[in-house]
């Protein structure tokens, strides 16, 4: 949820942190700060169609820095899954070329790709114990027994399921049968992770704990992932970089708090966490900010993120936490009057719904204090931002 973000970067900075220099100790290769990245993946003009008319993926440029874990983020049909199966090589590209450290892989079947891979079903051998589970991949690439053994304890520490390597898959929990998904995807070293919804089955409290397992595995080994998800929590909690998709093609690449404070445009806005959208049309212009005229009629400050004209139609975008309830006079905010609709107790904050003209309904995140308690459903009252906080796009 968008209010736990910042928590959950400053988390991520520390986990970041208390790894970096075992992970540049025990991985030499590794760039030094402040070096260019270097890529692993590039994809070049990749298009993919399944009926020859449509396309899925649309003219894809993407790269893939080495260590990096990137996401792929949107919602069902955007084309994400299909670009982590192109990658994987279980779908063909139907224009374009993807490269693995430099050297294209079209035309390489999966098993030489040295790819890793989770799925959301596990996709574990039900016949098989965990130990011949983690052996499988392994014994494809005809490895000698005692480098196998060697490497099927070392994944089992990694997930920490050392005792647990004569178990059936029915005999695990569900968040055991992924840490033994995960391990299996790690257990022959691949140059590539790729995570395609891994932790869609399980519940909140076990997707959340192998969020930070997984992000974990990331930093101690220094592993390359890609993953896919329709889930914005789980991308802004594990990613370096998420790729939000939407229609076949990239809204926008970046980072979490990149994503969230500025995005490009309307989708992005929308997709990533809760946000407010108030329509109005441009009437002014002053550098980088403008004036958009909304219902009522009122003038309201923003952010000209789209560059736009005056007469352009825009939508103004506006995060609920940012909005404040009778902000102070000559404070330098944008001010409009609201009808209180509804409270919601959330525990931590109160959701406000409230309704401004044009019959637009904003939400207002309030911290759980005294000043809620002055608040009732049908009262008008005055709500504002800075207009740095909000952004006009398209």
């Amino acid at each position: 949820m968008p209010p736990m973000r910042s928590d959950r970067s400053g988390i991520q900075v520390a986990m970041r942190t208390a790894y970096s220099t075992a992970f540049r100790t025990n991985h030499p290769g590794a760039p030094a700060a402040g070096a260019p990245p270097v890529p692993l993946v590039r994809f070049q003009n990749v298009q993919k169609s399944y009926d020859g008319a449509t396309l899925v993926v649309k003219n894809l440029n993407l790269e893939i820095r080495k260590h990096e874990f990137l996401t792929m983020l949107g919602p069902s049909g955007s084309g994400k899954t299909t670009c982590l199966m192109m990658l994987a090589g279980f779908e063909t590209a139907t224009a374009g070329e993807i490269l693995l450290d430099g050297r294209p892989i079209n035309r390489i079947p999966p098993e030489r790709r040295n790819i890793g891979m989770v799925f959301q079903n596990y996709a574990l051998f039900p016949h098989m114990t965990v130990r011949e589970n983690l052996e499988f991949p392994l014994r494809v690439r005809r490895l000698p027994k005692a480098d196998i053994d060697q490497k099927v304890q070392r994944a089992l520490g990694m997930v920490n399921l050392a005792g647990y390597a004569s178990r059936m898959p029915g005999q695990l929990s569900g968040g055991q049968q992924q840490r033994v998904a995960v391990a299996r995807a790690l257990v022959f070293e691949p140059a590539l992770v790729l995570m395609d919804e891994p932790l869609g089955a399980l519940d909140k409290q076990l997707r959340e704990q192998m969020q930070y397992e997984i992000k974990r595995l990331h930093l101690e080994l220094g592993l390359t992932i890609v993953y896919v998800t329709h889930d914005q929590d789980e991308a802004l909690t594990m990613s370096d970089r998420i790729a939000v998709f939407d229609d076949g093609v990239i809204q926008q690449l970046a980072g979490a708090t990149q994503l969230y404070e500025q995005p490009d445009n309307a989708f992005v806005a929308r997709f990533i966490g809760e946000n407010n959208e108030i329509p109005g049309r441009v009437v002014a212009i002053d550098g980088q900010m403008c004036d958009v005229e909304v219902a009522g009629p009122r003038i309201l400050g923003a952010l000209n993120v789209v560059g736009g004209s005056i007469g352009d139609s825009v939508t103004l975008s506006l995060r609920p936490e940012r909005i404040q309830l009778r902000p102070a006079p000559d404070g330098g905010f944008s001010c409009i009057d609201a009808r209180v609709r509804e409270l919601i107790y959330h525990g931590d904050h109160i959701r406000v719904i409230a309704e401004i003209p044009g019959s637009v309904e904003l939400i207002v995140k309030i911290p759980n204090g005294g000043a809620v308690g002055s608040i009732e459903v049908g009262q008008t009252l005055s709500l504002g931002w800075r207009p740095g906080d909000c952004r006009a796009l398209n």
